[in-house]
């Protein structure tokens, strides 16, 4: 009886850890957002942000959470040099008075035990628009080298440069830009 006890005081405890909202720190060197545009209809150009930090946070018995992201915008890396001051200047990401971009969720939309979505806003330049990120892929498991719980997933959504002021070069440039943000977070 005692040990019958036991056991279902462990599966209660063991369910209510699960129950409880889990909070992941977004770990930077896996976590490189990353944009593509049309260049003049001639190609499709990538860059990325090489410095990310942030939050996320699930409660998978909820099916809730909060994801809240902080990308260095002077990080920007388009594999040039001078391009990177380029498209820091005021007429693209105006880094000087505006050094970061930010996303913080609304909603995250499971399907089942997976995030299939998170809808939030993301703010450049201090614009703000409201922008769903379909998750592509997503993963929780005890991470094999820190020995913690980890959690990765691989994030899209499209935005016009427009929308943030941004638009020089509009048509010759893609306006539409297609963001991609892969993210490795490690559980607190």
């Amino acid at each position: 009886m005692k040990r019958t006890i036991a056991t279902l005081i462990a599966s209660l405890l063991s369910a209510a850890a699960y129950a409880a909202p889990e909070t992941y720190v977004i770990e930077p060197t896996h976590t490189l957002p990353r944009f593509e545009y049309s260049h003049f209809g001639y190609s499709v150009q990538l860059s990325r942000f090489d410095k990310t930090s942030g939050t996320i946070t699930l409660d998978r018995a909820k099916k809730s959470g909060v994801v809240d992201v902080t990308i260095d915008a002077k990080s920007v890396n388009t594999g040039v040099a001078l391009f990177n001051e380029h498209i820091q200047a005021a007429d693209f990401f105006d880094t000087e008075m505006f050094p970061t971009i930010t996303y913080k969720s609304s909603k995250v939309k499971f399907d089942g035990d997976k995030v299939v979505a998170v809808e939030g806003d993301l703010t450049i330049k201090d614009i703000s628009k409201p922008v769903t990120l379909t998750v592509v892929s997503f993963l929780c498991m005890p991470h094999p080298m820190v020995k913690k719980e980890a959690c990765g997933a691989t994030a899209t959504a499209k935005v016009k440069r427009s929308d943030f002021n941004m638009s020089k070069n509009v048509p010759y440039v893609g306006d539409e830009v297609t963001l991609t943000i892969p993210v490795e977070a490690i559980k607190q």
